[in-house]
């Protein structure tokens, strides 16, 4: 058994970061554990390149959800990123920090530290932004964003000036002063290639001979010594084998795998470890509860003018899109699918957005078997907007369904469970078709696709939605933060309650979701993380 100061469990956005920033001075020797195997491959570098890693099993845990009533009983798929980079090497890329009200509430929730003026600094230090460094924007970290405002599609602008038509702002940066309007996103890709945690952070990091990342390693349980944990019991290649932590256990794996674990280990709902045979060594029943995740749905339009279903479908067309990429790393393939989008507000009368937008430049109605068909859009021109919502109350849960660490839990949605949450994304859809009913949008529109003109009273919209909605892949809060351990899993300096030597730093400990994509604030929570561990053990 080899000893390391920090055992990281999970090598994703905020694995990558936390072993990167524990390893920095020198001082501290830093053991990754990740159970799935390299990024170095094409489709995770190319930018576009993401629909092919949707049910890959290589690189992808292809998690499947229980059957939802809240949607109509449909078993979602939910990719989740098993490969060093974790979920930031699989997924759309889109920098969004989140509302500084979200961070600020996490604060007066009990959370001294995460506030967002005590977190701005370090957002500022991850990023590397294109766009320039600003009070808010920081240039020259690990992370480069790129400012896509020159490179979209010109459909984009229509979408843009639609957007202002129907109400809403132009908003040149969702991480600037305000999130509200339409605007183009920031995408994490540096000179075409994606930037991941793993490249941004991980790869620096594994040219250090403190650092030692252990691939295709299946972390099975945690180790302790009465209630401290001790180290980590893995299996790679078909063998068990364990490591020891001088210092601290670090778990990472995000909202499903850092739950099942920290339940594979005896923590957890009394109830559900005894179910499995597994002793208890500290009950609290929030782990793998308070589940939150964002819904989305598209509505399509087929389009007057060319849209990238006439580059992306055929043969000749795909052919050319490979050599701008290869040649010149431009290029749709270089891109996001979501060009432009926005945040809105379902209803006047809230105080701040509470809807995402999000414009793609092709249309997937006609899907192809065992694959995300962004490769392979329709073979008509069409266009596509869609929306999530950004703070739901339902909630679900994710518990283990067997001791054996290699089946996977029980993923427990109930999505639109909640009254509120159904009203306002029927006001959200109406919103849709507004946006569409704008001359820069009307004008080059032939005729609506999905949900189509027949859809229109409540009921069916909402039937609709229920239907064809799903995740957006932002799972949070499965091991949420909070002083008091009867309703949080850790304390606000990430160690789990009623153990010692044991922090979790991943987006499960959010104490609520955020508005907008996940992943730029779970890489701030491996570097906030990080700061903490380091104070801690001086």
């Amino acid at each position: 058994m080899q000893t390391f100061d920090f055992i990281v469990v999970g090598s994703g956005s905020a694995g990558s970061v936390v072993a990167e920033r524990l390893s920095a001075s020198g001082r501290h020797s830093v053991l990754v554990l990740e159970a799935g195997g390299t990024d170095r491959r094409f489709f995770v570098q190319m930018p576009l390149g993401y629909g092919k890693t949707f049910f890959d099993p290589a690189v992808n845990w292809n998690y499947a959800a229980e059957a939802d009533p809240g949607l109509a009983g449909n078993k979602d798929h939910w990719p989740r990123g098993k490969i060093l980079g974790g979920s930031s090497s699989i997924n759309a890329m889109v920098w969004i920090r989140g509302d500084a009200e979200d961070f600020d509430a996490w604060r007066d929730a009990g959370n001294p530290g995460w506030g967002f003026d005590d977190l701005l600094p370090a957002f500022k230090a991850i990023e590397d932004n294109q766009a320039g460094s600003t009070d808010l924007r920081g240039t020259g970290g690990p992370i480069h964003v790129t400012d896509n405002r020159k490179n979209v599609h010109p459909l984009t602008h229509r979408f843009l000036a639609a957007g202002q038509q129907a109400g809403l702002p132009l908003n040149q940066d969702f991480n600037g002063e305000a999130q509200e309007g339409v605007g183009v996103y920031q995408i994490t890709t540096k000179d075409g290639r994606r930037m991941s945690a793993a490249r941004g952070f991980l790869r620096p990091a594994m040219k250090r001979p403190n650092v030692r990342v252990e691939t295709d390693a299946l972390a099975t349980k945690v180790l302790f010594e009465g209630k401290r944990a001790v180290g980590v019991e893995y299996l790679q290649n078909g063998a068990k084998k364990t490591a020891r932590a001088g210092r601290e256990v670090i778990l990472s794996g995000g909202s499903v795998n850092t739950p099942q674990l920290l339940q594979l280990s005896g923590i957890g709902p009394a109830a559900v470890l005894g179910e499995f045979g597994i002793p208890v060594l500290h009950a609290n029943e929030h782990v793998g509860r308070n589940l939150q995740d964002h819904q989305g749905i598209n509505y399509t339009w087929k389009a007057r003018v060319p849209t990238l279903n006439q580059v992306l479908r055929p043969w000749w067309g795909k052919a050319l899109a490979g050599m701008q990429y290869l040649l010149l790393r431009t290029g749709p393939l270089s891109m996001s699918m979501n060009q432009g989008g926005g945040f809105f507000r379902s209803d006047p009368s809230r105080a701040r957005p509470n809807m995402q937008l999000y414009f793609q430049v092709f249309s997937t109605v006609l899907p192809k078997a065992g694959e995300r068909p962004i490769l392979s859009p329709d073979p008509f021109p069409g266009f596509s907007i869609g929306l999530s919502n950004c703070r739901p109350s339902s909630r679900g849960e994710i518990l283990i369904r067997s001791a054996d660490p290699t089946v996977h839990p029980s993923i427990t949605v109930n999505a639109y469970s909640t009254e509120s949450d159904v009203a306002e994304m029927l006001d959200a859809v109406k919103f849709l078709r507004k946006l569409a009913a704008q001359s820069p949008m009307s004008d080059i529109i032939a005729e609506e696709v999905l949900p189509g003109p027949s859809i229109t009273s409540d009921t069916d919209l909402i039937q609709d939605f229920r239907r064809r909605s799903g995740t957006v892949y932002h799972p949070v809060s499965t091991c949420r933060m909070g002083p008091d351990p009867a309703i949080s899993v850790v304390d606000p300096r990430l160690r789990v309650h009623g153990i010692s030597g044991l922090r979790v730093i991943d987006a499960s400990i959010f104490p609520d979701n955020i508005t907008g994509n996940t992943n730029a604030a779970a890489i701030m929570t491996g570097w906030k993380g990080a700061e903490l561990v380091l104070e801690d053990v001086g």
